[in-house]
């Protein structure tokens, strides 16, 4: 029975390291597809920022509080 104990890490091991074997080049196919994402999505924002309805809504708010008098 001790011998059946001490086989059993070995064996889960084994067979972890032959599941996580055969993803090898699944992280850098992630990474590419969140790196598309994040540029796509920082593509998107910047054009939303720099439209003309937000940098003058921006300008207003920024004019109306340096015009403030204490």
């Amino acid at each position: 029975m001790s011998e059946s104990r001490s086989g059993w890490p070995a064996r889960v091991g084994a067979r972890v390291m032959m599941i996580l074997g055969e993803d090898d080049g699944m992280s850098t196919a992630e990474y590419a597809i969140g790196t598309i994402a994040a540029a796509a999505f920082g593509a998107v924002l910047y054009s939303v920022v720099t439209g003309g309805s937000i940098v003058d809504a921006l300008t207003g708010i920024i004019d109306k509080a340096l015009k403030t008098s204490v």
